[in-house]
């Protein structure tokens, strides 16, 4: 379970040019809607506030698809190893969705839409943002956006047999999201410009797919 954990954890930052596609106009967007009179030290508090509460949000999500993939195993007997397969072609095509080889997670996101039409709003009530706690409630609901990144990820949480590793898998995938974020946060143009580089995304999109076979070899060889 260890590696699944770490493994996650590479997918966050695999995926940080689409954190940065996806999710950088509403990083910019909330760094700007901090109080001006902020000093940096606030600043800092109130960025971390924000990813700490969206990554929160990730891990509640994961241990919702932790409990439910356990009790698919245990109450219908259904089979860990197809849940790991499941995994493997979600990876396979999240790396084909980041290459811009295959967009079927685009319909995926689709899901998650109705959710957010809801939640979005409320993001209204906390800016401009003064204190901490306001920024995590703000990242609490972004957490919610609809993401093939995000969504892909959630299958090994369904994978993991229980409700704490699935929280504790999304948690990591947060942590590997957080740094291109956070140099987002703080004006890092060069780093956004890497990350966003067409053949930087390739190379990570082929990583991401190589994984995914990867995981479908380990989940086949536990059914034989």
């Amino acid at each position: 379970m260890e590696i699944d954990f770490f493994a996650a954890f590479v997918i966050g930052i695999l995926g940080s040019g689409h954190c940065i596609a996806m999710c950088g106009g509403i990083t910019t967007m909330l760094s700007s809607a901090v109080n001006k009179e902020t000093n940096a030290s606030n600043k800092l508090s109130i960025i971390l506030s924000y990813n700490l509460g969206r990554i929160a949000t990730y891990s509640l999500i994961g241990a919702i698809a932790g409990l439910t993939g356990s009790l698919a195993a245990k109450n219908i007997g259904f089979p860990v190893s197809i849940l790991r397969m499941i995994a493997g072609v979600f990876l396979i095509l999240l790396g084909l969705y980041i290459g811009r080889w295959f967009m079927l997670l685009n319909k995926v996101e689709q899901l998650g839409k109705g959710i957010w039409k809801y939640l979005s709003p409320l993001s209204k009530k906390f800016i401009p943002i003064e204190k901490p706690k306001q920024a995590l409630a703000l990242g609490a609901i972004w957490g919610w956006l609809p993401c093939g990144l995000v969504y892909s990820t959630l299958t090994w949480s369904l994978a993991s047999g229980s409700l704490l590793s699935g929280a504790i898998i999304m948690f990591f995938f947060g942590l590997g999201t957080l740094p291109a974020l956070m140099t987002l946060s703080f004006g890092a143009i060069s780093i956004k410009s890497v990350l966003l580089n067409n053949n930087f995304r390739k190379i990570m999109a082929l990583l991401l797919i190589i994984y995914g076979i990867v995981t479908l070899k380990f989940a086949s060889d536990m059914m034989f």
